[in-house]
């Protein structure tokens, strides 16, 4: 099985969030768990929704600050395999075309 997160931990704070951010991320590593960071948020993948859990509240205790946002969705795929990477290639199969779009 397969567990697929979209995980965004913010501090509610002025001006940049990227040093708090990247200690949410940094947090990661210490899962056995797979990410890549984007602007919005990090998706993750895993063998078990548990071990995302883990993972997910390690990187919101990781933050500083007074308050912290934490958004979480999971795909947990109890019975397939299948990767983010492979969503993304059927959906891309369907556009015929890469699913990116630079203006």
């Amino acid at each position: 099985m397969t567990a697929i997160a979209m995980l965004s931990v913010a501090p509610v704070i002025e001006g940049s969030m990227a040093e708090e951010v990247a200690k949410a991320v940094a947090a990661l590593d210490e899962f056995d768990v797979s990410y890549e960071t984007n602007p919005m948020g990090t998706v993750i993948e895993a063998d078990d929704a548990e071990t995302l859990f883990a993972a997910a509240a390690a990187a919101h205790d990781a933050v500083d600050g007074d308050r912290v946002s934490t958004v979480l969705k999971i795909d947990d795929k109890r019975t397939s395999d299948g990767t983010a990477a492979e969503k993304v290639d059927a959906v891309e199969d369907h556009l015929g075309r890469e699913a990116k779009r630079e203006r």
